[in-house]
């Protein structure tokens, strides 16, 4: 969530927000730096790592629970920085023709959004893979990136008039389809852990759809709310795949349940003028099909109420100490968490809201709180080579960065390793 275009809604201090691939961390950058916090306990988070040089970060990335960040700065919004935060070192930097307005990150890809231009490099040694040119205008720097190894697709708005999505295979550098998703734009994007579903919303902030990836079949439909139109801030999907979040400029942060309602069987003895009359008398068959689509479309499993609306925010769904738990970031500095009930859904159990940015924590009354023993801090080599799916990709063993080129050195995490010179890309 970057804030720094954003006026009268954001702390004085907050520019950027968001969430790593497995919700583990949350990276937060204000006027004179960033912050990283990990997402390991329910009673109190404390930063982990905090960068504090006077610099106004605008947008901070983390790949996974490794040491590599991808930074871009207010002063210089053309110029992306990879830092090793750990060892207090810069990997590299681009500079690209126009303002940056999004990274994402991947164990294989760093995809950059340009406002009409989206450029995939190769995260082993930084090289630019591919180039995406003359997208439709993507003032706010819509993408989902799949974290997933194997099925490392983009998606990105593939018109600014109508919700068409664009989906590009960012491993094998294709297109592999076109989902015509919503009558309005964009507004909404994310993958599931797996990269096989693909979630989008549009402008009008109503109806929410999940697709299969890459077929692009519609799989379901969910309906926020028919009273008004809003606009959703964020989609993410819960790790198992059970759930599926939205949080948006109200109060209210929806939780749809990932199932297809039960089919309601008629018995054979029961069928004749009952069946008729069944489907005689439905939706289907007595009102416009807009009105009917409000009928089929799958309502909210749970609801988590906010103390304050009117904010922009971004959401995950993760399970700690074996509770659905959400977690809402908002632009006032704030993160705010939920239990799901697994059995009844309905409102949300309020746990807590930490202040990330200024003030203090703001305790649950009679609450007990749980914690997650923290786990030991990856390094950039293991977290990029991890194997996914029972791929194993070759990694040198004395903590080196593994490069697709024998010939080409790759970048290292020696403490006396030198960065690569600064690169510039024209348009």
């Amino acid at each position: 969530m970057n804030l720094s275009q954003e006026a009268g809604e954001l702390s004085s201090e907050l520019l950027y927000i968001n969430f790593n691939q497995d919700v583990t961390s949350i990276s937060v950058g204000v006027r004179t730096g960033y912050k990283l916090y990990p997402l390991t306990s329910t009673e109190h988070i404390e930063p982990s790592f905090e960068k504090d040089g006077g610099h106004e970060v605008c947008i901070i990335e983390r790949l996974f629970s490794s040491s590599l960040v991808a930074m871009v700065e207010l002063s210089n919004p053309r110029k992306l920085r990879v830092c090793h935060f750990k060892k207090n070192s810069e990997i590299c930097t681009y500079s690209y023709p126009d303002t940056i307005l999004s990274v994402k990150l991947s164990r294989q890809r760093l995809v950059v959004v340009l406002r009409q231009n989206l450029y995939i490099h190769n995260i082993r040694d930084m090289k630019v893979m591919h180039t995406i040119r003359d997208t439709p205008k993507n003032a706010s720097g819509l993408c989902a990136l799949s974290a997933d190894n194997e099925n490392g697709f983009i998606a990105y708005p593939g018109s600014s008039q109508n919700g068409e999505i664009q989906v590009f295979d960012a491993v094998n550098l294709k297109a592999v389809a076109v989902i015509p998703a919503h009558d309005s734009p964009l507004a909404a994007l994310t993958f599931n852990s797996t990269g096989t579903k693909l979630a989008s919303a549009s402008a009008t902030g109503t109806v929410i759809r999940v697709f299969s990836i890459p077929q692009g079949e519609r799989l379901f439909e969910f309906r926020r709310g028919m009273k008004r139109f809003i606009h959703i801030n964020c989609l993410a999907f819960s790790p198992d795949d059970v759930y599926l979040a939205s949080s948006s400029s109200t109060e209210t942060v929806h939780v749809f349940r990932l199932v297809e309602p039960p089919q309601e069987k008629t018995a054979e003895g029961q069928q004749g003028w009952f069946s008729y009359l069944s489907k005689t008398l439905s939706p289907a068959a007595i009102l416009p099909s807009q009105m009917t689509d409000a009928f089929t479309q799958i309502r909210a499993f749970a609801h988590l109420k906010l103390p304050r609306s009117g904010l922009k925010s971004v959401c995950s769904v993760v399970s700690i100490e074996g509770v659905h738990r959400v977690l809402v970031a908002t632009s006032d500095g704030s993160l705010h968490m939920g239990d799901i009930d697994p059995r009844e859904g309905g409102d949300c159990k309020y746990h807590r809201e930490f202040r990330l940015v200024g003030g203090e924590d703001v305790p649950t009354a009679g609450l007990a709180s749980t914690s997650v023993p923290s786990t030991e801090q990856q390094t950039y080599a293991s977290v990029i080579s991890k194997p996914e799916s029972g791929h194993s990709p070759s990694v040198s063993h004395d903590s080196h960065l593994a490069s697709p080129d024998p010939q080409r050195q790759s970048y290292t995490e020696d403490d006396d390793e030198q960065p690569p010179s600064a690169q510039t890309i024209h348009s």
